[in-house]
């Protein structure tokens, strides 16, 4: 395995890290007026993710200085190209950590404090859906020039495929959301939560069906790779062995292995697309012009150098978000505590 396949998979560890980690505090925010029906819920929601939510973002700017380090031409063409996407996807995690940070501080301004929770409900959802259009859009195939450049429009983003994409992946951290909340809570809170679990796990099944359909159509090349190699097949079959585990699982009340399993999904899920784009980072609607690990890479010294840095900062980042988890650990209460 060479050093560009390594920074592959090595960024795809880190996206996972961030989806599954992030991914339950964006489904709490998306889920917030729904969820929390007093204020003293909506608060013990906020208070779940308090100690955590921007701990959890380190991985999404590891991830990206990662991309910038191994891969800068697909970082140049994704952000440079997904310019006004990913300033939306800015500004709703901006929106969020306002939200997050002031509604506690605001009792005694109850407009204002409504104002923070729809900045954290917007903050949480746009990102949730906007990331999975983002992959869509990776997968399906972007316009780009000779120069490797984004040619088409931000309207052009929003096709069919690239939006079925981003109700998916918004599905799996709505479920993500809510599983760690029946971990998180009690009471009424919590059983609200267990319902809606069930509920999102057969919504994103029959999302993540319908996508499989789609990219079978309208993306055929992502199936390249699993039909060559069919012990690959196993690794969607694991998203839906482990879909149908989580109602057994409820109904278990094996809240921690329900959150587990939903954990698992996001995983095994990405790990889906990025064995159908390997070698390839960005397809091109032009196949010449694909970004791949290859031609989109930088040089093997800049590759074993970040390497080392990685193998020393990942271990402290792993090692950091542990401890946080240990000390925070137990069920969130309306007081805040952090």
């Amino acid at each position: 395995m060479d050093l560009n396949a390594i920074w592959f998979i090595l960024f795809g560890v880190l996206i996972i890290g961030y989806a599954i980690l992030d991914g339950f505090d964006l489904g709490i925010g998306s889920l917030f007026h729904y969820l929390g029906k007093t204020e003293d819920e909506k608060k013990i929601l906020i208070n779940s993710i308090g100690p955590v939510w921007d701990g959890n973002e380190v991985w999404l700017i590891t991830g990206g200085g990662a991309l910038f380090a191994a891969f800068p031409f697909v970082y140049a063409t994704v952000f440079s190209g997904f310019y006004l996407a990913m300033m939306l996807v800015l500004f709703g995690l901006i929106f969020r950590a306002i939200g997050i940070e002031y509604y506690f501080k605001l009792d005694d301004d109850k407009p204002m404090q409504k104002l923070m929770g729809n900045l954290f409900f917007i903050g949480s959802f746009l990102p949730a859906l906007l990331f999975g259009v983002a992959v869509g859009n990776v997968v399906v195939g972007i316009p780009l020039d000779d120069m490797q450049n984004y040619a088409g429009s931000f309207f052009a983003l929003l096709n069919p495929y690239a939006l079925i994409l981003g109700v998916v992946g918004l599905l799996g951290f709505l479920l993500q959301g809510v599983t760690y909340t029946t971990l998180k809570t009690e009471g009424d809170l919590q059983q609200r939560a267990i319902g809606l679990t069930s509920k999102f796990c057969w919504s994103l099944l029959g999302a993540w069906i319908i996508g499989t359909v789609a990219t079978y159509f309208l993306a055929p090349h992502m199936f390249t790779n699993l039909n060559n190699f069919p012990v690959l097949f196993a690794i969607p079959l694991a998203t839906l062995l482990l879909l149908a585990a989580i109602p057994v699982l409820l109904k278990k009340e094996a809240y921690g292995k329900v959150f587990i399993a939903s954990s698992l999904i996001i995983a095994t899920k990405i790990i889906t697309v990025a064995v159908g784009l390997f070698p390839n980072m960005v397809i091109a609607t032009d196949p010449a012009r694909n970004l791949t690990i290859y031609n989109a890479s930088s040089t093997d010294l800049t590759l074993t150098v970040m390497l080392i840095i990685a193998l020393i900062g990942v271990p402290i980042v792993l090692a950091y978000t542990t401890y946080v988890y240990y000390v925070f650990r137990g069920k969130a209460t309306v007081e805040r505590h952090y």
